[in-house]
């Protein structure tokens, strides 16, 4: 069981029918997407074409910044306005998509930037599950 599960689970009140393992899983996932779209960001950097990866960097730093935001918002479920984190959700998965594609281009030649394109598809996907769960 995961950390994040744990707390879930020690929740003192009941959290509205949403299934927690989908909860736990999204919380998970967008905190992993925003270190590692921090991480490849950092490496984009380092590179020494960084100007061919200037639209990758910033692509990595919205989602992160998103997901970052998706992952604190989700954790927090005392009083929330169900259509916010719907919304939110939404934006982190459209986010993650487009990071994903971008870093998906530069995979081949970039190790960072395929580690960050599947995490992002992990989150893009934990982002839909958690979505079809919340009705």
């Amino acid at each position: 069981m995961s950390h994040v599960q744990s707390m879930l689970d020690a929740y003192p009140k009941d959290l509205g029918g949403i299934d927690k393992a989908k909860l736990a899983a999204c919380i998970a996932a967008c905190f992993e997407c925003a270190q590692t779209c921090t991480a490849c960001a950092d490496a984009c950097l380092g590179e020494e074409q960084v100007a061919d990866l200037v639209t990758c960097i910033r692509t990595d730093l919205d989602c992160a910044d998103i997901c970052a935001a998706t992952g604190n918002v989700l954790t927090r479920r005392t009083g929330g306005d169900a259509a916010t984190v719907r919304a939110l959700v939404e934006a982190c998965r459209t986010a993650c998509r487009a990071c994903a594609e971008d870093c998906e281009r530069h995979a081949s030649m970039h190790e960072h930037c395929r580690l960050c394109a599947e995490a992002c598809r992990r989150c893009e996907q934990a982002c839909s599950d958690l979505l079809g769960a919340l009705g």
